[in-house]
């Protein structure tokens, strides 16, 4: 069954979420960007709340930035971390992926539990980031943890705004094919959401539209959250 995956920035946002029925906690900051990464001290915090009722994940902002010293503390139980690609275009594949292959070992080194999620941008283009198709190769290829399916720049745009439902349903059965999992984001709504579900994507990813006034910098809100908890039943 499609999970909700909701990206909070708080223990106190983290309670909220879970109780409206999150299946993946995923931290983050939402004002450094698509992927910011949230303070050792907040995903600590986090991890303690939940305290193993569901999987956690952490960003760790984008790859062309990455230093393995700022991985997330390791013994919380984390059980995804993610960079994204953005600003590797040009260089191609010869620049990006043998980076992410080395911070998905020195991740492996620091939380042998722990599993990197390759993330492609939507919005590719302006993100100067890699297409979806070759960070899906790059997923399926060298066993990602997920392969996500974001949008770069959070603006008034969505995930459908960049790729159709058609130009996604070929990843997806790329990766059930291959055993890796998905997950599909992108300031996706109760209408984008219905949409995506014939796709049966592991993952739903939302923040903003659980969020108050859906403002991505505001707080999560329990009920929002069991809103879109019940729109993924059927799924």
């Amino acid at each position: 069954m499609t999970q909700l995956l909701v990206s909070v920035r708080s223990a106190s946002e983290a309670e909220a979420a879970l109780r409206g029925g999150a299946g993946l906690i995923d931290v983050k900051e939402p004002n450094r960007g698509a992927l910011g990464q949230a303070r050792d001290a907040v995903i600590a915090d986090v991890a303690r709340t939940v305290a193993g009722r569901c999987p956690i994940s952490a960003a760790n902002g984008e790859l062309i930035d990455f230093r393995w010293d700022k991985l997330p503390p390791a013994g919380l139980g984390l059980s995804y971390v993610k960079w994204g690609l953005s600003g590797y275009r040009p260089g191609g594949e010869e620049a990006w992926w043998p980076e992410l292959l080395w911070a998905m070992h020195c991740l492996e080194g620091h939380e042998s539990s722990c599993r990197a999620v390759a993330v492609a941008y939507a919005d590719w283009q302006r993100a100067r980031a890699p297409t979806p198709e070759e960070v899906c190769d790059f997923a399926i290829e060298n066993a990602a943890g997920v392969f996500l399916i974001d949008t770069w720049r959070k603006d008034s745009s969505t995930l459908l705004d960049w790729l159709s439902l058609g130009a996604i349903e070929p990843l997806r059965e790329r990766c059930g094919t291959a055993g890796v999992p998905i997950a599909l984001a992108g300031s996706l709504g109760p209408a984008e959401i219905r949409t995506l579900l014939p796709l049966c994507p592991d993952w739903i990813a939302v923040r903003g539209a659980v969020c108050q006034g859906r403002q991505r910098g505001s707080e999560v809100e329990e009920g929002k959250v069991r809103q879109l908890a019940m729109l993924l039943r059927p799924a």
